[in-house]
């Protein structure tokens, strides 16, 4: 079968780019609260918990959102597909 008419492989390559586009949001938040509120003098930062306010927000509240945001996804998005072949010609 070629894999130009096999469904699957459109499957695939949606499943791929959102799987691209989860590590941008995750790369981006973490970047974006640990380089933007970690750029200052350590007596000027603000403490959660124990840590620095962006370590607090781009590592942990950052991995809690991706958790959820990633089950969201697989609920919601991706699609279980057969890899044997026998099924298409079903």
């Amino acid at each position: 079968m070629n894999h130009q008419e096999d469904k699957r492989f459109k499957v695939a390559r949606f499943e791929a780019l959102i799987g691209i586009a989860l590590v941008l949001i995750n790369f981006l938040w973490w970047y974006g609260f640990a380089f933007g509120m970690g750029g200052q003098a350590v007596s000027d930062y603000d403490w959660i918990l124990g840590m620095p306010s962006w370590f607090f927000y781009s590592c942990i509240v950052g991995f809690i959102l991706m958790v959820f945001i990633v089950m969201i996804v697989v609920k919601y998005l991706l699609t279980d597909i057969p890899f044997d072949e026998e099924e298409d010609h079903e």
